[in-house]
């Protein structure tokens, strides 16, 4: 049985989902901002709240490159908009919409924090496990997001 929604009903739970993510990630870029400035968190075994402003890419290799990788995140959220576009299922959908959420959160710190042209900004890192390099929710939701999807497409197969 299909349930026939209204005008952008298709879109509606996937547009919640990445603006959800996107709030909730400014929001603690911004709450890290204010309170790791001078400080480091500790809170259990290696886990510990500390600033980090990331110029480059994921795991802080290849600084100086974002707007380069603005314009190759730019094509990554067209691409998934489009696997959204055409997959049937909702939970891929809802997904995608997280990925982009995270997505649209890492380049709006290129685009706002920037101060030596358009995409130089660094991306707000602030989770450090000691034992991996440091990330935020958008990193955490763009991992685990993809690996869903690819798990969910492979199941598909």
């Amino acid at each position: 049985m299909t349930v026939r929604t209204g005008p952008g009903g298709r879109w509606r739970a996937p547009a919640l989902a990445g603006l959800a993510v996107l709030v909730l990630d400014q929001l603690t870029k911004w709450w890290a901002l204010e309170a790791l400035d001078d400080r480091t968190i500790d809170l259990v075994w290696t886990l510990r709240l500390h600033l980090v402003h990331n110029s480059g890419a994921a795991f802080g290799q290849g600084q100086g490159w974002g707007p380069l990788l603005a314009v190759l995140v730019l094509v990554v959220v067209a691409f998934l908009v489009r696997l959204a576009a055409v997959s049937s299922d909702r939970t891929t959908r809802v997904v995608v919409g997280a990925v982009v959420g995270g997505a649209v959160g890492n380049l709006a710190d290129r685009v706002f924090r920037a101060d030596g042209g358009l995409f130089s900004g660094a991306v707000v890192d602030m989770v450090d496990l000691q034992w991996w390099p440091v990330f935020n929710l958008a990193d955490a939701v763009i991992v685990v997001g993809g690996a869903v999807v690819v798990l969910r497409g492979r199941r598909r197969a």
